[in-house]
């Protein structure tokens, strides 16, 4: 019998992810169930399974597919998390996040790009996720504490909001630094200890706050 063709999702999983350092089967399956193609706007469909970003619109990007699993897997998520994430975009990390923690608080400041992620989530079928429009910078206080919180735009520090709105436990992932040079990091809390820890290099769009030009 002959076996089914392989489709361009599950070798992106395979090629992109599986055989470099993404090792975790949650993760994995969560990027076989979630088509990025999906979150990509019409003009770059062919581009979707890629493996770079691409552009959403605003300035902003939909990340590269290992990017994305490097920062949900340092993530440790198992099933019961309460997430925070900074900056929707085009909703493919969030749909990531809502696949594999309980709850996901999501927050863009660019509207339309909020509304059109919403559409797509809710035509999914993710149910456990809740929107806000607003600065990244701030947060969601009034949901804290998170047991995670993850961002996809780079600040020169941890905004110290993030830092409040965390849990004991909890871990933050984001990226740090400037234009020409960005490494994740990685906040873990635990028993009232702080350590971070940096990890991989990467480049992201900046993180966007009140009063740029192109927030609409």
């Amino acid at each position: 019998m002959t076996p089914e063709p392989e489709s361009r999702l599950d070798r992106m999983v395979r090629e992109q992810l599986a055989t470099r350092d993404i090792r975790d089967p949650r993760v994995l399956a969560a990027f076989r169930a979630v088509d990025r193609a999906l979150f990509v706007p019409p003009d770059q469909r062919r581009y979707a399974y890629d493996d770079c970003p691409l552009p959403i619109g605003y300035g902003q990007t939909i990340s590269q597919p290992y990017m994305v699993a490097v920062m949900t897997q340092s993530l440790d998520l198992r099933g019961a998390e309460k997430v925070l994430e900074i900056g929707t975009g085009s909703g493919y990390q969030t749909a990531i996040l809502a696949h594999l923690a309980a709850e996901v608080f999501t927050v863009e400041i660019h509207e339309s790009l909020l509304e059109k992620a919403r559409q797509t989530l809710e035509r999914i079928g993710a149910s456990n996720v809740y929107y806000r429009v607003g600065d990244g910078r701030k947060g969601w206080p009034e949901a804290a504490p998170f047991n995670r919180i993850l961002c996809a735009a780079a600040a020169d520090e941890v905004p110290p909001a993030w830092l409040r709105q965390l849990g004991d436990p909890g871990i933050l992932v984001t990226p740090v630094g400037d234009f020409e040079t960005q490494i994740l990091a990685r906040v873990e809390r635990r028993e009232g200890r702080t350590e971070t820890t940096q990890f991989c290099p990467c480049r992201f769009v900046p993180l966007v706050r009140r009063g740029d030009p192109s927030v609409q």
